[in-house]
């Protein structure tokens, strides 16, 4: 399998949204990394769409729920259904059961919803009563957060955003995207039939994510990443007010998402090995959630992007 054989879900994806190409990115990186997906951004920029897109263009289930503070874990999971013909319970499996999930604004749900959604992106199971059911092989959850709004909302806990493989803020787009999104819109409007996109199959997607895990990753590269995962926690050895800045740095897992994510930049890229800058080009994306700043860093205008971009700066490449 080649890049190549990712268009058709590229082409489709551009297809229904102008721009955010960074999105998409991240989108086929935890696609081939089987990850799971975290994006903010303010509403209205496309994050919904673009994520129907993607379910639309693989071979699967696809479903959407809505995340508000009186859902239930068995709204996500299921529930045992009593069978009154066959005298015993039934389960009845919920949305997670499905190979792609959005989980729309997904800090609007309280920490029980949380929890067993945590279960399922971190053990790809779910247990209802004293049974565990596994989730499908296929299984990606791609969960939309609003940066802004606060009311009725509760703060994921650090140990869910570490489940999540990457985080993707979505921006607003520039001038000229925006006169394209109007026309696209309109081009939309007019068409009342659209064929269905040519589908990547499950067989397809496995054998690409072998071809990524075979790409080559030279041990002094294998260093270089946990030297920079090992910075978030020692930072002040490389700069005081580094130190200063941040709280809480990445756990190993960020050294195993860096190792998987490279990879996968570089297949998509079309290079036979990983190098430097494919680590460097998704670090801001696995590290910017993984990291707790201090209030001092707060204050001082400091975000956790400009923290990634010092440390990447400072950090040397072998």
């Amino acid at each position: 399998m080649t890049p190549a054989d990712l268009k058709p879900v590229r082409d489709h994806i551009a297809s229904r949204i102008i721009g955010q190409h960074s999105f998409v990115d991240s989108m086929l990186i935890c696609l081939l990394s089987d990850g799971h997906l975290l994006v903010e951004g303010m509403p209205g920029l496309a994050k919904t769409t673009a994520v129907k897109a993607l379910a639309e263009s693989l071979e699967g289930d696809f479903h959407r729920v809505q995340f508000t503070p009186d859902l239930l874990p068995s709204d996500l999971i299921g529930t045992d259904i009593y069978r009154h013909e066959k005298g015993e319970f039934e389960f009845r499996p919920g949305p997670l059961f499905h190979n792609i999930l959005l989980a729309d604004e997904v800090n609007r749900a309280p920490a029980k919803v949380q929890s067993a959604l945590l279960e399922a992106m971190a053990e790809q199971q779910i247990t209802v009563g004293q049974r565990t059911y596994p989730l499908p092989k296929l299984f990606m959850v791609l969960a939309t957060q609003n940066p802004v709004e606060q009311e009725g909302t509760y703060h994921l806990p650090e140990a869910q955003l570490d489940r999540f493989l990457m985080e993707a803020v979505v921006d607003y787009p520039s001038r000229d995207e925006e006169l394209k999104i109007l026309d696209l819109d309109l081009a939309q409007q007019k068409t009342t039939h659209r064929a269905p996109p040519k589908k990547l199959t499950q067989a397809e997607l496995f054998a690409m994510r072998r071809d990524v895990a075979g790409l080559y990753l030279d041990p002094k590269l294998n260093a270089y990443i946990v030297d920079l995962v090992q910075a978030t926690r020692n930072s002040r050895v490389y700069d005081p007010d580094l130190g200063r800045w941040c709280r809480f740095g990445a756990s190993p897992r960020a050294s195993i998402a860096l190792a998987r994510c490279s990879r996968a930049r570089a297949w998509l890229d079309g290079d036979p090995f990983v190098a430097p800058h494919h680590i460097q080009a998704v670090a801001p994306e696995i590290l910017r959630h993984r990291l707790l700043l201090t209030f001092e860093a707060e204050a001082e205008g400091i975000t956790t992007d400009d923290f990634i971009n010092r440390l990447l700066n400072l950090v040397a490449i072998p």
